[in-house]
């Protein structure tokens, strides 16, 4: 009681304050008004899985909302608030998650009611790398504070207070209790009102992305946000502050990762989500990137956009594994800072091991300041300090290692993915670029210490351009040893007239000249699917010796339905690569993959078509793992159709075209959805030789991975309309005999 009493002593002129300690529900209420005000969430009315409420966390008194950073926000609508002129006074506790603004100058608001066109009213947000601002509007001027010095640090709890006060013509910041800006105002004129509504979360005049979502928008929490028609003293301000932490011996209390951390479960609801494959908790993500295993454990991370399921703001998220299949999440690795090393984005990399056998990080440093602006940068782990086996905490060296050389006609917009490795006391390099207007390649450097390279040429280009398809820029290199004495090559091309796909050659590795001699010229693809298998990273696995390729497998919704879904994108499984006795190269997903495998629904061998889709009729499933091996007899192409309605209304086939060689995928009665993008055939070459078609499937809601002789990989992506398109069933032209069959269940590799 008496805590209470302390926290409201100073609310003379207190007009709104929400406490947030509903809990649960869609509404919230103004503990001075009385009043309900709705929470507008997009998952209320989610297109792909059940009306959801928005999040509740544990605030810093009792509840607080999570704000996501693009599907939650708060309306009051603007007859149901005191219009402001001559103060105003804003508290709140906040602990922010992620910050936006690299996609625009706009704030992404905490609290606002403006139209900054017009000069009215005022916005209280946060932009790039944690700055805050309180904006007002006074006659014809637009006004801004600051708070650049004293950045809001993430996943932490601070009181922050922002006082407009036109009687001393002055604006003010406060965090946790301590003036941080002050700007004097040319006059003692008032605040200009606004007549629009009252928004929490979400900015007055977002950046509209989608349908249903906007930028500007807050993520993180929020909890106790009041607001005042006068200005509060420092004195009433820092008291409010120590108030609320009575209880907590006079500290901000610390927030645990998991009551900040993005709730995959939100998203699980989602039909179309994948369960067994690589997947960010939630928001944006594209490639997973620098593998490596260390003290028992596998680490990947991925590029991940934290403030939303778009493109931008780019991190390094973090998954742990013991197996390589069972992952979980760990909090960002690497966030962009205003650092002067990596301020707009932390782009794709590998990892190596240092002197000591711990890994260390190198990445893409994205500096718009800089030109060109890629760079490569290192980050260390602090594990001789912590000993944590999670590796959580990494530290950026603080310039970049490596700029991309001068005097080689290199691509202005090309120097990015850096993957590194050792050979006895040398360290090497390689970094993804292209030569301006010409073709791809690789720039190569050594060192002795990780920190100082030294540049050593070009590892390979297509000088000749014989294959123009390869694009201007090589992104992510990877050069690795396959067997043999040989190395395999593999790079993603981008750039006008790049077909975007995994390309490899098998050669040798001339480090003394710092060359890669391919054995033929002509790139080959590990995937015949169109832009669904992308995003290349891979290692030697020191607890196997094995090749394991990681890779992106591209979602493909209409950009609408990305949105509504509230997440993007997805790994691929992981891969093991071989150089076959024959010289050609096998692709076959891990076999700790098996450890996922449920109930098995069928095995038969020796069947006709007519006795095997008998056998499959009552076999359905989404998260299935299929082995089949067909004999032709006169069947010229032959299958199998996956994710079918029971009348073929809704299917996918997966098939062989002997005659042309090819390994295809028939998605035109994939969706009867108009909306959805999955139509068409696609495919590439593959050279049975007399073989026997092998097929091994996973089924894994929107993803379908098929996996031929061993040899290529198909990676694909359906969303069904129909809940019933589940079944399977073998097809043929002609006369065949399925000589095997078998299809699990599968599990999810997550918990929940």
């Amino acid at each position: 009681m008496s805590n209470h009493y302390s926290i409201n002593k100073n609310a003379a002129n207190l007009i709104a304050h929400w406490s947030f300690n509903e809990g649960k529900g869609k509404i919230v209420e103004d503990l001075v008004q009385k009043t309900k005000d709705p929470i507008d969430y997009v998952f209320n009315q989610a297109r792909f899985q059940p009306s959801s409420n928005p999040e509740w966390r544990k605030g810093i008194c009792g509840c607080a909302l999570l704000f996501d950073g693009y599907s939650t926000w708060i309306t009051r609508k603007s007859e149901n608030i005191q219009h402001f002129s001559h103060a105003l006074t804003i508290e709140a506790w906040i602990a922010p998650r992620s910050f936006g603004g690299n996609e625009d100058e706009k704030l992404a608001a905490i609290v606002n009611q403006h139209d900054r066109e017009k000069n009215q009213g005022f916005i209280l947000g946060v932009h790039r790398h944690g700055k805050w601002s309180l904006q007002v509007g006074v006659e014809d001027e637009w006004i801004e504070i600051w708070a650049n010095d004293q950045p809001l640090p993430r996943n932490q709890w601070s009181y922050i207070a922002a006082v407009f006060d036109s009687k001393n013509a002055m604006m003010k910041l406060y965090l946790n209790g301590e003036e941080v800006a002050e700007k004097l105002l040319h006059s003692n004129t008032g605040m200009v009102p606004s007549n629009e509504d009252l928004l929490i979360g979400k900015n007055n005049h977002a950046k509209v992305i989608a349908e249903a979502f906007s930028l500007n928008m807050f993520n993180g929490l929020l909890d106790e946000v009041k607001l005042y028609n006068r200005a509060l003293s420092e004195v009433e301000i820092k008291d409010n502050s120590n108030n609320y932490l009575v209880s907590f011996d006079g500290k901000v209390p610390s927030i645990s990762y998991e009551d900040i951390a993005i709730d995959r479960s939100v998203y699980e609801r989602d039909r179309h989500r994948p369960q067994y494959h690589l997947t960010a908790p939630g928001h944006w993500m594209n490639e997973p990137h620098a593998p490596f295993y260390f003290n028992g454990k596998y680490h990947l991370f991925y590029q991940h956009n934290p403030q939303g399921p778009y493109w931008g703001n780019i991190q390094w998220g973090h998954w742990v594994s013991e197996d390589m299949v069972h992952w979980s999440d760990l909090p960002v690795a690497l966030a962009t800072e205003d650092d002067g090393l990596a301020p707009d984005g932390i782009w794709s990399g590998n990892a190596c091991y240092d002197e000591e056998g711990i890994p260390v990080l190198f990445f893409t440093a994205g500096n718009q300041e800089k030109s060109p602006n890629q760079m490569t940068g290192l980050a260390r782990s602090t594990y001789h300090n912590d000993g944590d086996l999670n590796l959580v905490n990494w530290v950026k060296y603080p310039n970049p290692v490596t700029e991309q050389p001068k005097g080689l006609g290199l691509h202005y917009d090309g120097f990015r993915d850096p993957f590194v490795w050792k050979e006895g006391d040398t360290w090497f390099q390689i970094v993804g670029s292209g030569i301006e207007g010409k073709c791809g390649t690789a720039v190569v450097f050594t060192s002795n210490n990780l920190i100082d390279w030294e540049y050593r040429g070009l590892l390979y280009e297509d000088n000749d351009r014989k294959y123009p398809y390869l694009g201007e820029v090589w992104e992510l290199p990877i050069l690795l040893p396959i067997g043999n004495d040989k190395h395999i090559f593999i790079i993603s091309p981008v750039g006008e007239g790049a077909d975007v796909e995994v390309f490899y050659w098998i050669g040798t590795w001339d480090r003394e000249n710092y060359r890669f001699i391919p054995d033929y010229e002509e790139p080959q693809l590990i995937d015949v699917g169109d832009f669904h298998f992308t995003g290349p990273s891979a290692m030697i696995d020191p607890k196997t010796g094995r090749l394991i390729l990681f890779t992106i497998a591209q979602g493909e919704r209409t950009p609408d339905s990305e949105y509504h879904a509230g997440w993007a994108h997805n790994g691929g499984l992981p891969v093991s690569l071989t150089l076959r006795e024959n010289g050609r190269l096998g692709v076959e997903p891990i076999k700790e993959l098996q450890t996922l495998r449920g109930e098995k629904l069928i095995s038969f061998k020796e069947k006709t078509v007519e006795e095997a889709n008998k056998l499959l009729k009552d076999i359905k499933g989404d998260m299935l793992e299929v082995q089949l091996e067909i004999q032709p007899n006169t069947a010229k192409q032959y299958g199998i159709k996956v994710r079918r309605s029971p009348n073929g209304e809704e299917e996918t086939l997966l098939y062989y075209n002997s005659e042309s060689a090819a390994f295809n995928v028939n998605r035109e009665k994939t969706t009867i959805d108009p909306r959805e993008r999955t139509k068409g055939i696609q495919g590439g070459k593959l050279e049975l030789r007399a073989e026997n078609l092998k097929l091994h499937i996973y089924l894994d809601r929107s993803m379908v991975e098929a996996y031929a002789n061993g040899l290529k990989s198909l990676t694909t992506r359906v969303y069904p309309q129909r809940l019933d398109s589940l079944g399977v069933a073998i097809w043929g032209d002609g006369s065949l005999i399925v000589k095997s069959m078998e299809v699990w269940e599968m599990n999810s590799i997550h918990k929940n």
